[in-house]
């Protein structure tokens, strides 16, 4: 014979059973029947429409990708790579060898004498920006990642990071945009 605790323990287990029951008959039920579409129209219009050609690039997305994954590395004048660290022209030479297969070499100056000036309204992932930071033109140099923002071997301090163009400290210094790419 079932004590009263008993007898409340299972009818509590059953209807929690049942409630998780018709919770799950609830979730498994068939969507709601949409209406066809008239005759000539397709079902989704833009699954038929041919898709204009993206700003996409596997380029400049594979060049932007290293840059990123570089964040907190620490700076390193003269510096050429990971294991050691990065300065400026160290840091773009080493991302545009790894993500874009291209071998520069040289200071930012140098990089700007070897790359394309564009426009700024131009920029696209994967180009590189220039501001005059010692009093010397293009004495440093970054990699743009999109939306305004750059990756660069900033300083000893902060190492490489990621900055906005915007920022007081780099809008005022703002010499150009280069590219290596296309």
């Amino acid at each position: 014979m079932n004590t009263p605790g008993q007898t409340n323990l299972r009818r509590s287990c059953l209807l929690s059973g049942l409630g998780a029951a018709l919770l799950l008959a609830g979730c498994s039920s068939p969507p709601a029947k949409r209406p066809a579409p008239p005759s000539g129209v397709p079902a989704n219009p833009a699954a038929s429409r041919p898709r204009p050609p993206g700003p996409y690039n596997s380029v400049r997305n594979d060049v932007t990708m290293v840059a990123l994954s570089l964040l907190d590395t620490p700076y390193a004048w003269g510096g050429r790579g990971p294991a050691t660290g990065f300065d400026c022209s160290g840091l773009v030479a080493h991302v545009m060898r790894e993500g874009g297969g291209l071998r520069v070499k040289g200071s930012a100056a140098d990089l700007g004498r070897l790359s394309r000036p564009i426009d700024r309204a131009d920029l696209q992932p994967g180009d590189l920006v220039f501001f005059n930071t010692l009093g010397a033109r293009h004495s440093h140099v970054g990699v743009y990642v999109g939306d305004g923002r750059f990756v660069h071997a900033s300083n000893p301090r902060t190492g490489v990071r990621i900055d906005a163009l915007s920022s007081t400290y780099y809008a005022q210094r703002f010499e150009g945009a280069h590219t290596l790419l296309d």
